[in-house]
């Protein structure tokens, strides 16, 4: 019986020629290869070509051997805009975030990537360098370009400026801190938890005075991470003076003149908790050179934390899979999903590798 999918045979002999592989512009008509010429080479129906081209079932082994061969062949190469038009949707997202450079954002970045290709999509990024307006600058351009979704690191506090391009269907996840003002889908780390247990890990190794450097109180990470510290030692019954808590910008003097501040005195800290990466490094290098021993604890891991002598103990958030969590999220709305807005918060791990291990001289 003859196969219903396949071609004439005056169609197929028309693709097999002399076997020799046509230009990537030599199609039937002179242009691009197209789906029919690829059917014709590989002697098999249209439909047959756009299930093995879209990935769909009900294709023999050997079948699909034979398309792929005819597309190799002819340099075909898929048109997706019919198919972005029947779907409604461009096929791509946008990934606001603070600083494209840091490095808490590449493993991140990298894993919305990895999502948004797994599901046929392209991404598009930009950093806000943490300025509320840029934010909105950036997210307002991709969705003049109409992105499908957005996964946005927020910077301002006021995100109702979404709400019209929301409401048209761009599907809108938060990620590291929570939106402000809508109701949206939001990812985060459990960043007051993740405090609360660097401080018990320095309280459990004999310190009394211990100190906390976090980044701008505004910031919603540095905000939880402060709660945190001091929940943990409200716990242990332990008074905090105000002079071990310095927040402010990140920039090493400010960092420095903090540390230096809570280091000095009659009674000094024996202990530091520092707010995020950038903090830490900055302890390392004030703590290194002091002449007694003190316990550093750091929020975030770093490259060579655990190369350095003592290694640094840290609070490690995963950005991957913040990142992952957030992306697939977003598809899963995209794909109809319509459920209440969900808040998902990931635990961070403590990595001991001695620093926090310290105890207090004396």
């Amino acid at each position: 019986m003859p196969d219903p999918d396949r071609p004439s045979p005056a169609a197929a002999r028309t693709g097999s020629g002399s076997g020799r592989r046509p230009s990537a512009a030599a199609g039937r008509y002179g242009g691009r290869p197209t789906m029919k010429d690829v059917a014709a080479r590989a002697g098999v129906g249209l439909k047959t070509v756009s299930r093995v081209v879209n990935g769909e079932p009900g294709v023999t082994a050997d079948t699909e051997s034979r398309v792929r061969a005819a597309i190799e062949a002819l340099g075909f190469r898929r048109n997706d805009s019919a198919r972005i038009l029947r779907k409604g949707r461009t096929a791509s997202i946008g990934l606001v975030l603070e600083d494209l450079a840091d490095p808490f954002y590449s493993p991140l970045s990298r894993a919305v990537e990895e999502v948004a290709r797994a599901n046929g999509s392209l991404l598009f990024a930009g950093s806000s360098a943490e300025v509320p307006a840029r934010e909105q600058e950036l997210a307002l351009a991709l969705c003049a370009r109409r992105v499908d979704g957005l996964v946005i690191v927020p910077a301002g506090e006021d995100h109702r400026y979404l709400e019209p391009e929301m409401a048209a269907g761009v599907a809108t996840v938060f990620l590291d801190r929570p939106a402000q003002r809508v109701e949206a889908d939001t990812v985060l780390t459990d960043n007051a938890d993740g405090a609360r247990r660097a401080v018990a890990h320095l309280i459990a190794h004999g310190h009394r005075r211990i100190g906390f450097v976090g980044d701008r109180s505004a910031i919603h990470t540095a905000g939880e991470r402060l709660r945190g510290y001091r929940e943990a030692m409200a716990r242990a019954g332990l008074p905090v003076d105000e002079a071990w808590v310095a927040m402010g910008p990140t920039d090493p003097d400010r960092v420095r003149a903090g540390l230096d501040r809570m280091l000095s005195g009659p009674h000094p800290v024996t202990a530091v908790f520092a707010g995020n990466n950038r903090v830490t490094v900055t302890a390392v290098r004030v703590l290194y050179g002091r002449p007694g021993p003190v316990a550093l604890v750091g929020f975030d891991d770093f490259e060579l934390a655990d190369l350095l002598r003592p290694g640094v103990t840290v609070i490690a958030q995963d950005p991957a899979r913040l990142g992952r969590t957030a992306a697939e999220l977003l598809f899963r709305r995209l794909d109809g999903d319509d459920s209440p807005p969900r808040r998902v918060e990931l635990a961070a791990d403590l990595l001991v590798r001695g620093s926090g291990e310290i105890p207090p001289a004396g």
